[in-house]
């Protein structure tokens, strides 16, 4: 089992300063490695189709609408759940388990794993490290250890690894289905447009507080 997080938006409270007002955690699930393969392969044979540089990046906030569109048609037919933690900060009232911003991230990316505990099981999960690298590997035992509870029956997580987006087109499937996620709650025209392609996927998307 295959498992890609990403975020869209930040973990300041600064609004003021240009904090935004939702974050968004991710989670992209694979339960076969060999579906995970052709949806890679596909995103790949996508840049083809599009004209696009072999290394182009398929980033939800840097890309057009008919990007966006078109690449999420081009995976929808693929074997992937998503759930996702949709957490409205102006609304979220910081607690003493989550006094800082590290504890903050921390509580939001382990409910998005707790949402989806039922569908784990020996999970191997890579979370983009891009722009935030060390911050997120020192998380990685954090969350290894709250979704792995003592004496549990089932190992949820197997592993946790940190890659760059850049390199791994899962990752940006993931932030893709994050993209969309987070334009659908933000009240431009095109709000419902790219969830709606991949709606087939998606499991939970839970909105905190309700």
């Amino acid at each position: 089992m295959l498992v890609f997080v990403d975020e869209a938006g930040d973990i300041g409270f600064k609004f003021s300063k240009g904090s935004s007002r939702l974050l968004v955690v991710t989670i992209v699930l694979f339960e076969e490695q060999e579906e995970a393969k052709n949806c890679d392969t596909r995103i790949d044979l996508l840049r083809n189709e599009l004209q696009l540089p072999r290394r182009f990046e398929f980033h939800f906030n840097q890309n057009s609408p008919e990007i966006r569109k078109a690449f999420l048609q081009a995976v929808v037919p693929y074997n992937f759940f998503y759930f996702a933690i949709v957490i409205d900060k102006e609304k979220f009232n910081l607690t003493a388990r989550t006094p800082t911003a590290e504890a903050f991230y921390r509580y939001a990316r382990s409910l998005v794993f707790e949402s989806a505990k039922p569908y784990l099981s020996d999970a191997i999960v890579t979370i983009d490290g891009s722009g935030g690298r060390d911050f997120k590997r020192n998380l990685q035992h954090d969350l290894k250890k709250r979704i792995n509870r003592p004496l549990a029956k089932v190992r949820y997580i197997k592993m946790i690894k940190v890659q760059d987006s850049e390199g791994n087109n899962l990752i940006q499937l993931a932030d893709m289905i994050c993209g969309a996620i987070n334009r659908s709650f933000s009240g431009k025209p095109d709000a419902p447009d790219y969830r709606k392609i991949i709606a087939p996927r998606e499991i939970s998307v839970q909105l905190i507080p309700k």
